[in-house]
């Protein structure tokens, strides 16, 4: 119990920011039933019951009856959220449930105020409560219009109830107020949130398909220009390797400026396709400086930069670029932080750059996963290194890449792509 009990900010930290404030709707609606029924149901009912035993019998069991529906209210909340979200069907039983817990209550209500159970007045507040469970369930399911529709027929059927066993003129108006105001503390405290939520998992969802689309859309791109680079130029090779094969079959010296052309395009080949690679692959420093600081401060996290990238190599910028997409990750998905410093400084041989934010929960820089690890395959490719460390809430990244790298990592790629290919050799 106590593992799990600390383990409660680690999985906090865990979630995600729409699912926080989701988690903290859900912990609102759990418990507004219950304070509403204390301060309006239970207490001031049990208070002014009159000491017969009609009124007492009658009164404790509209208490029990407040409290089912309390229960009844918090059993059926997820499931009437997450058919509002979209997430499941119409919980019907439920609504027949609430509706049945409130045809009771209602029985109650009127049947006290039939005896004469309750001091003058107190009835009300009791009233407006018994209709909030029932219209907290309507809210969550129906339409505003079909919303409206229901609750008016709940309101005829309770003034009418109370008119007819004697409530008359201010009373009735009261009590009709009542309903009417239970009805509207329903609507208001449920269904303003739930579209709130709505709004933002769309907005989520609507994000991801962003991000889907730019890939898709980079993919398409580097496959359309690998197959233009490309396409014609295995053309033009094959074309001339069919024709040097059979000038060489002829015995025809001409087949060896055949192939020596083949060797040239093959080359020109390996340049272009690394061009394409780079295009595809670098990352420049400042861009993604400027881009994490408006992401972080966008999602309230105040970010200072220090520091100028500008004169760094491109493999340099490329390294470090992609450590501050993974550091502003990290920043965004992992603890609570409330500020957030990243600092470029280069030295003679040397670039550091440092991301440091505070808000990290303990014992997260012990935890797996893969960002951190494939940086530093990526650093390494580059002759750098990284270091992490965190104390006292506060988390420290670490780059360092020399300023002048042995080897441009886009030029390996290009001639992985390349080896193999006859007729070329690297560049």
């Amino acid at each position: 119990m106590v593992g799990r009990i600390r383990g409660l900010p680690r999985a906090w930290c865990e979630r995600s920011k729409i699912e926080r404030v989701e988690l903290q709707s859900m912990a609102v609606w759990h418990g507004m039933p219950w304070l509403l029924y204390l301060s309006w149901g239970s207490l001031p009912l049990g208070l002014s019951l009159r000491p017969g035993p009609p009124a007492q019998i009658l009164g404790w069991a509209l208490i029990a009856t407040s409290a089912a529906q309390c229960l009844h209210v918090n059993r059926s909340l997820r499931r009437s959220l997450d058919h509002y979200l979209g997430r499941a069907e119409l919980p019907a039983r439920d609504l027949a449930v609430s509706r049945a817990l409130l045809v009771i209550a209602l029985g109650l209500a009127f049947a006290l105020e039939a005896v004469d159970g309750v001091e003058d007045g107190m009835l009300g507040l009791a009233t407006a409560f018994l209709v909030f469970p029932y219209g907290s369930a309507l809210a969550f399911a129906l339409p505003l219009r079909d919303f409206g529709v229901r609750l008016a027929f709940v309101e005829v059927v309770a003034v009418g109830g109370f008119a007819a066993v004697g409530v008359r003129g201010g009373g009735l108006l009261g009590l009709a107020a009542s309903v009417a105001f239970g009805a509207g503390i329903a609507l208001f405290s449920t269904r303003c949130g739930a579209w709130t939520l709505s709004v933002m998992w769309e907005a989520d969802r609507a994000r991801e398909t962003e991000a889907r689309l730019a890939v898709a859309e980079e993919r398409l791109r580097f496959g359309r220009d690998l197959h233009d680079v490309m396409g014609r130029n295995l053309a033009v090779i094959a074309l001339k390797s069919e024709l040097a094969a059979q000038l060489a079959r002829r015995g025809r010296p001409e087949a060896v400026d055949q192939m020596v052309e083949v060797q040239r395009i093959a080359q020109q080949s390996q340049r272009e396709i690394r061009e394409v690679v780079r295009g595809y692959r670098e990352v420049e420093l400042g861009v993604e400086l400027i881009g994490a600081q408006g992401v972080l401060e966008a999602a309230g996290i105040p970010c200072r930069v220090t520091g100028e990238p500008a004169g760094l190599p491109a493999a340099v910028q490329s390294a470090l670029g992609w450590v501050v997409r993974e550091g502003t990750t990290n920043v965004l998905r992992h603890g609570d932080a409330q500020h957030c410093a990243i600092t470029v400084s280069v030295t003679e041989g040397q670039t550091t750059l440092t991301i440091e934010n505070d808000g990290v929960p303990e014992g997260r820089a012990a935890s797996g996963g893969t960002g951190l690890p494939g940086l530093r395959e990526r650093l390494a490719a580059v002759g750098g290194t990284l270091e992490h460390c965190a104390d006292g809430g506060q988390f420290r990244l670490t780059a360092r890449v020399p300023v002048s790298p042995g080897t441009d990592p886009d030029d390996e790629a290009a001639d992985v792509l390349l080896a193999g290919a006859p007729g070329t050799r690297a560049s």
